[in-house]
């Protein structure tokens, strides 16, 4: 009978839709299980057959798990605020809203057309402001929070505020910018100005100078992970290092509930490695060191305490506030000069730079607190003011940077003794280094120093012991126009919330996405963007009046705001009232299983654990982490197509004859091969692109040859492969089992469209054990113990590669069991209805074509999973190989219930086995149980 895949899938696709087959409620007896897919970004391009790979897998769990009986929440929603959209309406002028509408719906029709099982009645945008009303309330509700460290946990900011009243700082302990100290009464006294300063100083969402990645092309503030190589990734435009008044999160203040949450989580190893190393936990001492000729002291973190005798110079970060003060006039202009250059540098740069040490040399002097030896302080870009306080004080002997940094500067290095043999070995050309006895370290081990010296530090009242994160506060505010706006208007200098009855703070209108002549964001270009405290609205910027009429926050919210919490939104994402009830949220919980990849490690996924740990501090929610299970999926790599171009010229030269010439590599579009051959057709490749008209081209045996090269699929490069068309040829069912086919989940591996004609033949071959000829046939007749046994064993390897998130080798199963029953010509229904559920999760629309010929109603998508009967596995006969001095001579069939014993003599009294004994008495009998015989003579 012809599979008609293209007539099959649309009719279950529309019936899907018609009937809200996957649509979840929240109130049901079911046990939950929530699967979720990392929020997409929709971009022009749509989909490419490398996107629905993690899509699938979450796709196939979703469907076992409902076959199980769970309640299963499988949402879907797009990411839609962020540069391209921007950008691409800076070009055309075309309102980022209308592209990115458009780009969801070519998303949402591919997505349809794989036969994805999500809930599409609970499908969020971020640029909705319907979403984006309760992610203004979250920043809201952040800014109205303090960090209790006595708690530890985010309360409400009227907490702080009656300890100021009661106490003022005495026996505060927050998390806070820089440390204040003030009694009750001066808090009771002091203006309403100083006294939102104050609070400024320990809000979770704060505004604060701020050194950032600014790129003046695209008029704003990048992230670190925007930024590759000292220019933007989006436009490769150059960056710099700025001090801004900038919007930030206290992240930092969860950097230790961070860290622990992670021992909780069943997530990859390598991703909770990503996240210690960027938190960054280290402890040692903050110690204090005098300027020479100054009053100001540069204060140090160091986690090396016991190496202060060995510290020779100072370092400070170029951005230190010290730097301009303790600069002498004869070093101002090369220290001037080193600024700028580092300006250029993201602090990822300089962080990875880890062997080109620069630096200049301020004109001044700390004071060594043991020593009171004068060390010369420096300023370097190996320094980075984020981190610690700043400054470091070198001891080259026994830090790698260090010791770069003195050899080039012609720094004296001094080698602390030490009985620790880990610490010795670190240290840096010994033979070039002073030795330093000193008496606080002789006969001690590195701990035994460390402590020590620490409590001689906090004796002379020059520091302390304490525990430091390499983590930062989140920068949340960018310089552009299609984000969420922030809900901040400013009166007398401070900003204030708006209320939250004036939710959602809708994106203004403007006429055009640059920034003012002034410079201000887009926003300062919106006519109709100013707070009326009075009347509680929004009114024309031109009645601003600093009295009852404010401006607003001009600055929008990063990209990773909307995407830091949509998972929440997912459990109720109608309510207008609350971004999820509690009844919901305490439904769903957690999200179960969590797939997507891996390069979110330390954006997003610490992003939104922090989110959801505040949440949970606040009495909103109830579970500390968000995602308790995380699958990295791999990536599908496209392969990509090369012509060589001789330089200077327009001449293409083939591959092989390329190495005769100078010549660069150029990608071409995929779709200008021949077939699915390597051989370019030229014609094609002239018409391709204008600067391509006049190609000429020098041929090998009258063809053109491109170099191939497996490499990450990419519109850039040219290799994608557009899954509408794979489904056209060959189905969706035919893409989703070929995508997991391909191998293990986790690892990446190359696209090839002709190993599709395997699969797609399965299908056909599953398809035909239905029919007879042309006729659909299946019989009420008993399965024999060989059909259920072929049917029981892929339910137990079903099973199991499913649970364990091995889909590959279930494909593999899928197609012996099929080619088993096709040998045994079985078409018996109590084989072939368990058959086609088992399958379904990964060829959804085959198997309910199949179901509904089976006679059912009902979509198969609820139907029960198979149970396995191990009792169908028991072998009834064993065939056991016989090997004579280790060499395999006979084969015999025997009963699998026979002993050992039993099957020694069975074996001796065969015909075979007494004419190779020839009367001889074996002098060795191993019986290996149901395995094999082995016999000595």
């Amino acid at each position: 009978m012809f599979y008609d895949h293209q007539q099959i899938e649309k009719k279950w696709q529309k019936y899907w839709e018609d009937n809200q087959t996957y649509k979840t409620s929240n109130n049901t007896d079911k046990p939950k299980f929530y699967v979720l897919d990392m929020f997409p970004y929709p971009s022009g391009a749509g989909l490419h057959v490398g996107h629905p790979l993690g899509y699938i897998a979450s796709d196939i769990y979703a469907r076992y798990k409902r076959n199980q009986g769970f309640n299963v929440l499988h949402p879907v929603g797009y990411d839609s605020f962020g540069l391209p959209a921007e950008q691409y309406a800076i070009q055309t002028g075309q309102h980022p809203a209308i592209t990115t509408e458009q780009n969801i719906n070519r998303y949402e029709e591919q997505l349809r057309k794989i036969g994805f099982s999500f809930d599409w009645s609970r499908e969020v945008r971020t640029s909705d402001a319907s979403y984006y009303k309760w992610t203004q309330w979250i920043f809201i509700e952040l800014f109205h929070s303090w960090y209790n460290k006595n708690t530890d946990k985010a309360e409400s900011i009227s907490t702080l505020i009656k300890h100021f009243e009661e106490k003022g700082t005495a026996d505060l302990n927050a998390n806070q910018n820089d440390e204040l100290n003030f009694t009750a009464e001066e808090w009771k006294n002091a203006s309403e100005i100083d006294k939102e300063d104050i609070l400024l100083n320990y809000r979770l969402a704060y505004r604060a100078e701020t050194t950032v990645n600014w790129c003046p092309a695209l008029g704003t503030v990048l992230a670190n992970d925007e930024v590759k190589d000292g220019k933007s990734e989006r436009g490769g435009f150059p960056v710099f290092q700025k001090k801004m008044m900038q919007w930030s999160m206290r992240i930092s203040a969860y950097s230790e509930r961070l860290l622990q949450g992670l021992k909780t989580l069943d997530w990859p190893q390598p991703l909770k490695d990503s996240q210690e190393y960027w938190i960054g936990k280290s402890q040692g001492a903050q110690v204090k060191f005098n300027v020479d000729g100054h009053d100001e002291t540069v204060e140090v973190f160091t986690t090396r305490p016991d190496t202060i005798f060995g510290a020779t110079f100072m370092v400070l970060a170029p951005e230190n506030p010290l730097v301009e003060t303790i600069t002498t006039a004869e070093q101002k202009a090369e220290v001037d000069t080193y600024i700028e250059e580092t300006s250029k540098k993201t602090e990822r740069d300089r962080m990875s730079d880890v062997k080109n040490v620069s630096g200049a040399f301020t004109g001044s002097y700390a004071i060594n607190p043991f020593s009171n030896e004068k060390m010369p302080i420096y300023i370097s870009d190996y320094v980075l003011m984020g981190y610690g306080t700043g400054a470091v004080m070198a001891v080259p002997a026994h830090d790698e940077r260090d010791h770069r940094f003195a050899k080039k500067f012609n720094l004296e290095i001094k080698k602390v003794v030490e009985t620790d043999e880990d610490v010795q070995e670190k240290s840096f050309d010994s033979k070039d280094s002073v030795c330093v006895n000193s008496d606080f370290l002789n006969g001690l081990n590195y701990n035994e120093a460390k402590v020590l010296i620490i409590d001689a530090i906090e004796k002379k009242g020059i520091g302390h012991g304490t525990t430091n994160y390499r983590q930062r506060d989140a920068i949340f505010s960018r310089q552009r126009y299609w984000g969420e706006p922030v809900p901040i208007y400013y009166k007398d200098g401070m900003p204030y919330t708006l209320p939250t009855s004036a939710l959602p703070l809708e994106l203004p209108e403007v006429e055009k996405y640059l920034p003012t002549e002034d410079g201000d964001p887009p926003l300062g270009n919106a006519k109709s963007f100013a707070w009326d405290e009075a009347n509680q609205k929004i009114v024309d910027t031109n009645l601003i009046d600093e009295k009852t009429i404010f401006p607003l926050e001009l600055s929008t919210m990063p990209g990773w705001a909307g995407s830091s919490w949509y998972f929440l939104r997912y459990m109720d994402p109608k309510n207008d009232k609350m971004f999820a009830s509690p009844e919901a949220s305490n439904y769903w919980g957690q999200v179960d299983l969590y797939i997507g990849g891996s390069e979110h490690a330390t954006g997003h996924l610490l992003y939104s654990r922090f989110w959801n740990m505040f949440l949970k501090d606040r009495g909103y929610i109830n579970n500390d982490e968000p995602f308790q299970k995380l699958i990295n999926q791999g990536m599908i790599l496209g392969m990509s197509a090369f012509v060589y171009r001789i330089d200077g010229t327009n001449q293409y030269v083939s591959k092989n004859l390329a190495k005769e010439y100078q010549t660069q590599a150029i990608h071409v579009d995929v779709s200008l091969l021949k077939g699915t051959s390597d051989e370019l057709d030229t014609e094609a490749f002239k018409a391709w692109r204008p600067d391509y008209a006049d190609a000429e081209f020098i041929l090998e045996d009258g063809k053109y040859i491109t170099g191939r090269e497996v490499e990450k699929m990419s519109k850039s490069k040219y290799n994608v492969v557009n899954p509408d068309d794979i489904c056209e040829e060959y189905g969706a069912d035919g893409l989703r089992l070929y995508e997991m086919f391909l191998g293990p989940l986790e690892q990446s591996k190359p696209w090839n469209t002709q190993g599709l004609s395997g699969v797609y033949g399965f299908l056909k071959k599953f398809w035909n054990l239905y029919f007879n000829g042309e006729v659909f046939e299946v019989s009420e007749e008993e399965p024999t113990k060989a059909e259920y046994k072929v049917l029981h064993t892929l339910i137990k390897k079903v099973v199991y590669d499913i649970e364990n998130f091995s889909f590959n080798t279930s494909v593999s199963s899928f197609m012996i069991a099929v080619n088993e029953l096709q040998k045994i010509k079985c078409n018996k229904r109590n084989i072939l209805e368990p058959l086609a559920v088992i399958i379904s999760p990964y060829a959804p629309h085959i198997c309910e074509e199949l179901w509904s010929k089976l006679g059912h109603n009902e979509t198969i998508e609820f139907e029960k999973f198979p149970l396995l009967n191990e009792d169908y596995l028991i072998e009834d006969e064993i065939l056991y190989p016989v090997s004579v001095n280790g060499k395999m001579k006979f084969k015999i069939s025997l009963p699998s219930t026979l002993s050992p014993k039993e099957v020694e003599d069975s074996v001796l009294q065969d015909d075979k086995m007494g004419q190779i004994l020839e009367g001889k008495t074996p002098k060795k009998i191993i019986v290996v149980p149901k395995k094999i015989v082995n016999i000595v003579i």
